[in-house]
């Protein structure tokens, strides 16, 4: 469908996490030859839907031409058909660097932080650490290639698996030296070690090393919504894990406190994508009230102190209570991010996030906008020195 490209009012502002649409045959290209028979694919079953290939294995969970949906920019391609390919249904800007880079002019963008699609849906049903890490090493690959001659506003991040985390640790200080600014993890692990297990530390020490972030970032997981408490009709799941999913990146991201790896890597910068900001205060009155009660006060930083030394959230545009909570809890904490090409995130997000930075202080502002990405991500980039067309349609 065709829809109109609007540009945002405020200089300076960055998206901390937009989304490229893979190419299919990513895999095939990137991989080491010995992998390479057990490359990620995009394949189609009898009934002629799209489907992904995980190990030579058909997707239990992306199938019936979900893929085709990924970019969807309107209800009426939200719709699997037979008809629809995931190389034919990918909108401007979302798998070519040149259109990204137009896309950012045309919307009044500076950069954006990239992260992938197909890597969000894979890792769930793999369980193989070597394989995982191989998948994501041709990933980590193609990103950096898609973003090499960006000017640093196409931004690539590693993805990485804590089902190795030394050989994570290795792979990343080879992506960082590629060009990636950062890196990230789902919120699961296979082997149900919580991330700020101190079994995770020699990837944390190789962040602090290098001096990059690390973010937790929404996946497909492999439970049930609600599992172990609920069996929830299907019909209402996808309201239940909405909810259930925030809940998972929560408690991962409360362990990197709980368990002492702020302490242990006081340097260390953790962050949380995808999964709204305005919670954020109300979990941290939560746990400093949890500490007093329990006498902890003092005895180490509270659960805020550490939020503000050495984490960051990234919201969504169409928030309505964070702003309004930002400044009590650490403006220099917070992020926003379009999300695009996904279809949970309409292309409006400029009227949103309008309305968003219009209730925020000019100080704060410039911070949430694009400020604190920069700073935390320690981006450098070129501005082009004339800017392109204000509004466009495109098909």
């Amino acid at each position: 469908m065709a829809y109109e490209i609007k540009r945002f009012p405020y200089p300076g502002t960055i998206d901390a996490d937009g989304h490229v649409l893979e190419p299919p045959d990513l895999w095939e290209n990137y991989l080491e030859a010995k992998y390479r028979a057990r490359a990620l694919r995009v394949a189609v079953d009898a009934e002629g839907y799209e489907y992904l290939e995980i190990d030579q294995r058909p997707s239990q969970r992306t199938n019936k031409g979900a893929l085709a949906i990924m970019g969807a920019m309107g209800e009426e391609d939200l719709r699997p058909r037979p008809d629809r390919r995931y190389a034919d249904s990918r909108p401007f800007g979302s798998c070519n660097a040149a259109e990204r880079l137009s896309l950012l002019d045309q919307e009044n963008l500076e950069c954006t932080l990239l992260y992938p699609t197909i890597g969000l849906l894979w890792e769930t049903e793999l369980e193989d650490a070597e394989l995982s890490l191989a998948y994501m090493r041709a990933y980590n690959r193609w990103i950096a290639d898609f973003c090499r001659d960006s000017a640093g506003r196409l931004v690539p991040i590693a993805q990485l698996t804590l089902l190795d985390p030394e050989g994570s640790a290795v792979e990343l200080e080879r992506a960082v030296e590629d060009g990636c600014k950062g890196a990230w993890v789902n919120p699961f692990n296979h082997r149900r070690i919580i991330h700020g297990d101190p079994r995770h530390d020699v990837l944390y020490a190789k962040c602090v090393e290098l001096d990059v972030p690390i973010a937790i970032h929404p996946t497909f997981t492999p439970h049930a919504a609600a599992a172990g408490i609920f069996d929830w009709p299907i019909q209402g799941r996808g309201w239940g894990e909405a909810i259930w999913l925030r809940a998972i990146v929560q408690q991962a991201f409360i362990s990197f406190f709980s368990l002492g790896t702020l302490d242990r890597f006081p340097q260390l910068r953790v962050g949380i994508l995808e999964a709204g900001s305005g919670w954020v205060g109300p979990m941290l009155d939560r746990l400093d009230a949890f500490s007093e009660s329990l006498n902890l006060a003092g005895k180490r930083p509270s659960a805020s102190e550490y939020f503000r030394r050495q984490c960051f959230v990234s919201g969504d545009p169409d928030e309505t209570i964070a702003p309004h909570t930002i400044d009590a809890t650490g403006a220099d904490c917070f992020m926003w991010a379009t999300d695009y090409p996904h279809p949970d995130h309409p292309h409006t997000w400029v009227d949103d996030l309008t309305r968003y930075a219009e209730k925020l202080a000019p100080e704060t502002r410039a911070k949430v906008l694009g400020g604190n990405v920069k700073r935390i991500y320690k981006l450098d980039y070129t501005l082009p020195k004339s800017a392109r067309p204000a509004t466009a349609t495109h098909a």
